[in-house]
């Protein structure tokens, strides 16, 4: 099996537990692919947290779960040094937080302090972490989900623009179509029938084996040889400074945006829409791919000014007046 066709097994898999979500699916083994992280944004019960653990059951990987609470430690997450005696000597060793996963789940990340979301964006960024002056490293495959809620404020603490800038993606979903949310419930129902079968003794036969971590390096490495012409280059960062200088293009964008996207901005789109192409079994890059990403990678990018704000605008409406501005070189 290639490694193109083991993603697209990949894919399949989570999409039949993942019902009238299929945009967090993509957007998932994107950020995968990209070697980033996403910050995920929804009401409860839309499949946020389901959809990172489906991603972690079909691939040979370690899963871990962080709650974010007002009371984490940076400590709790990172891990920490204790000390062991044995033989009337003692040491200090590190024992690894649950944050040396190879797929992290951080839910709720908005509800812990300054400190821990450092600690993890710290992380995220140069894939280590520093204990008691000793660096530890995190593994190869490694990957931050954030999730948080847009409704619940209370008792929150807003990721910087600075810190949400170290996110490859935002992706916001929304409520599942009617048809799909029948799905869902079939599904649900179908999977409780399963389980209590297997509480009766009757164990599942011909379970499918996870997919090893090598697909993954494999298929990156295919996605550094897909071609982005200069034309496509120039069109991404025609993008991006469209939301710099955006007086250079009409007077709504510049009352809309405060401050644009920095270079991680076309880092961004660079990367994403060489996977986007590469998902689609091209070897090129296409002005129809850095736009079907462009919003998810954008959005969390750019600062809206106080008048935007105040007429209603949101970063996707600002997303699609560039878009329909800058035109392909």
């Amino acid at each position: 099996m290639s490694p193109h066709e083991a993603i697209q097994e990949l894919h399949n898999r989570m999409s039949q537990s993942i019902i009238g979500q299929e945009h967090i699916v993509e957007r998932l083994i994107i950020g995968l692919l990209a070697n980033g992280n996403l910050l995920v944004e929804g009401l409860p019960g839309l499949a946020k947290t389901r959809a990172v653990k489906s991603m972690a059951k079909h691939l040979h990987a370690d899963f871990s779960r962080i709650q974010f609470t007002p009371d984490l430690l940076p400590s709790d997450i990172t891990g920490t040094e204790i000390y062991y005696s044995s033989g009337g000597k003692g040491e200090f060793r590190f024992e690894p937080g649950p944050l040396f996963a190879n797929i992290v789940l951080a839910d709720e990340i908005n509800r812990a302090p300054a400190k821990v979301q450092a600690a993890l964006l710290e992380a995220m960024e140069e894939r280590q972490v520093t204990v008691a002056k000793k660096t530890h490293k995190m593994p190869d495959l490694f990957m931050v989900m954030a999730t948080q809620n847009p409704i619940e404020q209370e008792g929150t603490y807003p990721l910087p623009e600075a810190q949400m800038d170290r996110f490859i993606m935002h992706v916001v979903i929304t409520y599942p179509d009617e048809a799909s949310e029948r799905q869902v419930l079939q599904l649900l129902r179908k999977e409780e029938k399963g389980k209590d079968s297997r509480i009766r003794g009757n164990e599942e036969k011909n379970k499918e084996e996870p997919l090893q971590q090598d697909v993954i390096f494999a298929a990156r490495k295919e996605i550094m040889d897909i071609h982005i012409a200069e034309n496509m280059e120039k069109y991404i960062v025609a993008l991006v400074n469209a939301t710099r200088f955006p007086e250079k293009y009409s007077d709504d964008l510049k009352k809309w945006i405060e401050v644009g996207a920095s270079p991680r901005g076309a880092i961004g789109l660079d990367k994403c829409s060489r996977v986007h192409a590469w998902l689609n079994g091209s070897d090129f890059v296409t002005p129809d791919n850095i736009r079907a990403v462009v919003h998810d990678v954008l959005r969390h990018r750019i600062m809206l000014s106080y008048q935007a704000n105040a007429s209603g605008i949101n970063a996707d409406q600002v997303i699609d007046e560039v878009l329909k501005l800058v035109a392909v070189a």
